[in-house]
């Protein structure tokens, strides 16, 4: 009988605008997926090629986001966690474990869980979630750079590089920006942090 483990990780956490997406993972073993590794380590090209290939031959896999504003509500953690719950109930297999990438576990996950360190480059599965959740990201932040045009989220993907803090400075928050994080506080002192 197949254990059904699931993997799971994130993208976005350090970014000033935009989603925190998590993603989940069962691997089918009768389906090997080759080249799979933390997403950070692969081109983006790689990261793409892969990302289709991960939700073709997966058991089971979704992708959640976390919007600015709930960031902003409960913070960047426990929005963090959230999605991690919330990518577990939606997979359509229930896994019997779920590896989570990091130190830290959700309280409440509809199966148990172990935390991994290091887990992106150690377990498949985990390798497997942050490659999509860090495609799935990047795409909403390539759409973002059209709605929201100079503040280059396609090249930076929201996260506070020298060019976004200028924009930022420049044009001050767009709707898709975490007030709650101090750059973007800087830059519009006199708005909610919830706006």
């Amino acid at each position: 009988m197949n254990r059904h483990v699931a993997g799971v990780d994130e993208a976005g956490r350090g970014p000033l605008a935009g989603p925190v997406v998590v993603a989940a993972v069962i691997l089918d073993p009768a389906r090997p997926i080759a080249g799979l590794a933390d997403s950070k380590r692969l081109s983006a090209r790689r990261r793409e090629a892969l990302y289709p290939l991960i939700l073709e031959r997966a058991l089971a896999s979704s992708i959640v986001r976390v919007e600015a504003g709930e960031i902003d509500r409960i913070n960047i953690l426990n929005a963090t966690l959230a999605g991690m719950t919330r990518a577990l109930e939606m997979l359509a297999v229930q896994p019997v474990l779920a590896l989570i990438d990091g130190n830290r576990l959700p309280k409440s996950l509809p199966c148990p869980a172990q935390a991994v360190i290091g887990g992106d480059a150690s377990e498949p599965a985990i390798s497997a979630a942050s490659i999509l959740a860090k495609v799935a990201r990047d795409r909403i932040l390539v759409e973002y750079d059209t709605h929201w045009p100079g503040y280059g989220f396609a090249r930076h993907k929201g996260y506070p590089s020298p060019a976004h803090l200028e924009a930022l400075r420049r044009l001050g928050p767009c709707p898709e920006h975490r007030r709650s994080f101090a750059p973007v506080r800087a830059a519009c002192p006199d708005s909610a942090i919830t706006g």
